[in-house]
């Protein structure tokens, strides 16, 4: 039996087999992301008024902000006035659970925070809260 001695290229030498380490990073990746807390943002910044009953409230689903230039923010775009109610009727059908955090800017009119409030009662939510900072 005669017995034949190959010699390896040079690709064969030199190379490192990457799929063990790739598995890894996707596993991480995927830990990560299912780790992750998510965060709902309205999409404004605002100045909320300072409150000394302010209480912190779980479960803020949907958020609605009010800028100082009475600009309606609703899911990080801005919304007109007209189709607030639609809006809200929209993420409360994705999760019926969810209550309604109304960001008010500490410069924004009272008036349209009334409208807010009751686009919001008319969409069918019964949990509305006003948020503030407490003192």
């Amino acid at each position: 039996m005669a017995f034949r001695y190959s010699r390896a290229s040079d690709e064969d030498e030199g190379s490192v087999d990457m799929t063990p380490m790739l598995d890894i990073v996707f596993i991480m990746l995927i830990f990560f992301i299912v780790t992750a807390s998510f965060v709902k943002e309205s999409g404004m910044d605002v100045n909320r008024p300072p409150a000394a009953t302010a209480e912190l409230k779980e479960r803020g689903n949907i958020l609605v902000a009010i800028t100082a230039g009475d600009d309606i923010w609703v899911d990080k775009r801005q919304v007109d006035p007209r189709a607030l109610r639609a809006n809200i009727e929209r993420l409360h059908a994705e999760n019926p659970q969810g209550t309604v955090v109304i960001q008010a800017d500490e410069a924004s009119t009272n008036g349209l925070l009334v409208k807010v409030m009751d686009a919001a009662r008319l969409a069918g939510v019964t949990d509305v809260a006003i948020a503030a900072t407490p003192e």
